[in-house]
């Protein structure tokens, strides 16, 4: 929005030529990012205050670790907080006329909107459970669908009614389109290569990937601060991917596919590090507050749909392992117990308790440990992910 005001009011007098800063998109991703930041701080302890009038406390599940029951009360859906200074902040700095950005805007407050009602119902209804499985994956999958059909022809042209006339000519055509190889699955740390997905292959691949990647952050909101963090740093890289695949020069340059309009994701990226870093603020432990499902959900939902777009679905499998690392604890601890009980009679477990965070826990780890070490681990996978810029 403030681009266009700059732009008008440059048009109004000659004088105002230094407003031309504002159409460059790494100034404005770093007047996102301060922006989103003052504005959690700012808001931070008025959000926490009515949430505790609220009584809106996280219940603490009685089969959890010990050492957590101390933390039943806290303020939970700390994550309004996030999600209302990424979307401030981004409508803010960003291009309205991009796509791309109200895409992910609108995945993002839609996981919010599920994890939202997830929460609710945990807090009135003092479940510890919440919205059941069945329901939260069904809404997770609508929005992921939808937002994977609109993709798969968003990334192949460059204006909202190609991408209209490319989703009739795939109707027309018996659902039988080959797309451009941008729109293929790019491998890491080679160079040019990229497998072709046909439309159905990508709607398949992107639903999994925005699908799975709210469910991986959602699992590893378990300790003070665990989530938010990777989630900045596995952000902050997806930011430098879209500044360089928005850009033809650089993408020509590092052998990646050039998505026009991608760049403008940069700014909800910096907004979205900066929302993260305020929330840290009050998230680090003894936690002031709780994320909740409202924040786990969409922030993981914007990480995968970002992925997406830049065309780095295998490198964020690669930045976010922990995430990939604490859903596939759970999944594996699930299926052996059922495989173990049906075979002997009594289930058996792969780990002490899942996800894995509660593991090492288990294992002698304290929380603060189990966090700082997980973020290391991130920071070390997000350089790997990074250098896949030029190691190709």
């Amino acid at each position: 929005m403030l681009i266009w005001l700059a732009q008008w009011l440059q048009t109004l007098s000659p004088e105002l030529g230094f407003l031309r800063v504002f159409q460059y998109q790494t100034f404005r991703a770093v007047m996102a990012a301060m922006t989103a930041l003052l504005m959690g701080l700012a808001a931070g302890p008025w959000v926490i205050c009515r949430l505790t009038t609220l009584k809106i406390g996280q219940p603490i599940r009685g089969y959890g670790m010990e050492s957590h029951i101390s933390k039943n009360g806290t303020p939970t859906m700390g994550g309004v907080l996030i999600l209302l200074s990424i979307a401030i902040s981004t409508l803010l700095w960003f291009d309205w006329s991009n796509r791309f950005v109200w895409i992910v805007l609108v995945v993002t407050l839609g996981f919010g909107a599920i994890g939202w009602s997830d929460d609710w119902r945990k807090v009135v209804n003092k479940d510890p459970e919440g919205m059941p499985s069945r329901e939260k994956y069904l809404w997770q999958s609508l929005i992921g669908l939808v937002a994977s059909l609109y993709l798969v022809f968003s990334i192949s042209e460059n204006s909202n009614y190609r991408v209209l006339e490319l989703f009739f000519t795939w109707v027309q055509s018996g659902f039988d389109l080959s797309l451009p190889p941008k729109a293929g699955l790019m491998l890491p740390f080679f160079k040019e290569v990229s497998y072709p997905l046909g439309v159905l292959g990508f709607v398949i691949l992107s639903y999994l990937v925005i699908v799975g990647s709210s469910n991986a952050v959602n699992l590893t909101d378990g300790l003070d601060g665990l989530a938010i963090m990777p989630v900045v740093m596995v952000g902050a890289c997806l930011g430098i991917f879209a500044y360089v695949t928005g850009n033809v020069v650089f993408a020509r340059y590092l052998f990646l596919p050039h998505i026009a309009g991608a760049g403008e994701l940069m700014i909800f990226c910096s907004a979205m590090g900066g929302a993260g870093l305020a929330f840290l603020w009050f998230n680090t432990h003894p936690a002031q507050v709780f994320m909740g499902d409202v924040g786990a959900l969409a922030l993981g939902g914007a990480l995968g749909t970002i992925a997406i777009i830049v065309r780095q679905e295998i490198v964020l499998a690669i930045m976010g392992g922990v995430f990939v690392a604490e859903a596939a604890s759970v999944m594996l601890q699930v299926s052996w117990f059922k495989f173990t009980k049906k075979r002997y009679g009594s289930g058996r477990r792969l780990f002490r308790m899942a996800p894995l965070h509660h593991h090492f826990e288990k294992t002698g780890w304290k929380e603060t440990q189990v966090v700082v070490r997980f973020w290391i681990i991130t920071m070390l996978l997000c350089l790997v992910g990074l250098s896949t810029l030029k190691l190709r």
